[in-house]
């Protein structure tokens, strides 16, 4: 006999994931052959959008209604496409709020290594590592700026909370992992004085570098070649931020990270941390879940951790006080206070 319960269960679900890898490829798509910034000047129909793009009628059809029932795009009663508030903001490649370069990095370099995972399940280990100094390099060569607009509201609140442009000294930051430079960049922007030690691989600091200069910082900058536990971090920093690292370092090394970053502060240093963090259960947020499957995929000991964890490293790092602070973006950040 069929339950009241059992008759309400439905494959919808899982017919919905089956399709889940369609809609970052259409947005890739649709970056890759210019269709928002073209439909920035405003709506148009299908013709003129093949013809200022110079992709096919067929082609552009299929995902340009694809993406209006997406809501990431407009169709009005005579044909014309337009974009949307969320397009218009995130997916136009001229505007700061650019989001299209995570929606390329996903088609490009992350599917191609999830098509592994079986593999992976079964071994536990990644089969390309990107933690690692030869591959790790250029794996995030590709793809660093394109986390700048996705991590700069992040770092504007934590420059707000610090307020180093009211030491009575120059202030002095540790960005580890400095990647885009976006948390270094952004405290230097709210400090005058305030001065940067960039430390990474050295191909990814060539970026660092380039934006630091572009942004009119470059004077204020100190970069440090090397892996994170053998390059030289200095001493007497008043802050050191780890932005979205500790879940491609593992434990081990994480632990080995905290208490090295602890050794560089000064007395009354901050570290701030950002992470995608899950409940200590890990039964959620979903987000967090999925992204620990991604460090399976892409590192050889990565994975996604509670805050009680990130706490009690910190804790045995010599640290106290650690603590949540909200702010916008993907994830918290967490701060602790060399006493």
């Amino acid at each position: 006999m069929t339950t009241a319960t059992s008759a309400s269960v439905t494959p919808d679900r899982i017919f919905q994931f089956a399709w889940g890898y369609a809609p970052p490829l259409i947005l890739e798509a649709a970056i890759h052959h210019r269709v928002f910034d073209v439909l920035d000047n405003g709506p148009m129909p299908l013709k003129e959008i093949a013809a200022a793009t110079g992709a096919s009628e067929r082609g552009l059809a299929a995902i340009l209604n694809a993406l209006v029932g997406l809501d990431f795009l407009s169709k009005d009663t005579n044909g014309n496409y337009g974009l949307t508030p969320e397009s218009s903001a995130f997916l136009v490649s001229t505007k700061p709020g650019f989001y299209g370069g995570l929606v390329r990095h996903t088609s490009e370099h992350l599917i191609p290594q999830w098509l592994c995972l079986n593999e992976t399940v079964a071994t536990g280990r990644s089969v390309k590592p990107v933690n690692q100094q030869g591959t790790g390099a250029q794996f995030f060569e590709k793809f660093v700026n394109d986390l700048f607009p996705m991590n700069y509201p992040s770092a504007r609140a934590l420059a707000a909370h610090l307020d180093l442009g009211a030491q009575a000294d120059a202030a002095s930051v540790l960005d580890l992992a400095a990647g885009s430079g976006v948390w270094g960049i952004t405290l230097a922007q709210s400090a005058p004085q305030l001065r940067v030690t960039a430390v990474d691989w050295p191909g990814v600091l060539a970026l660092t570098r380039k934006n630091a200069a572009h942004f009119g910082l470059a004077d204020r900058f100190t970069f440090v070649e090397g892996d994170l536990l053998e390059a030289d971090f200095g001493r007497e920093h008043h802050a050191a931020t780890l932005g979205h690292i500790l879940h491609s370092e593992g434990v081990e090394r994480s632990k080995a990270l905290l208490g090295k970053t602890h050794s560089a502060l000064a007395t009354g240093g901050t570290v701030a941390i950002a992470e995608f963090l899950v409940n200590p259960e890990r039964t959620g947020p979903l987000g967090g879940l999925l992204f620990a499957v991604n460090m399976l995929v892409h590192t050889d000991a990565g994975d996604t951790y509670c805050f009680e964890e990130i706490s009690e490293w910190l804790l045995e790092a010599g640290f106290v006080n650690p603590r949540i602070v909200e702010v916008p973006g993907p994830s918290p950040l967490i701060l602790a206070t060399k006493s």
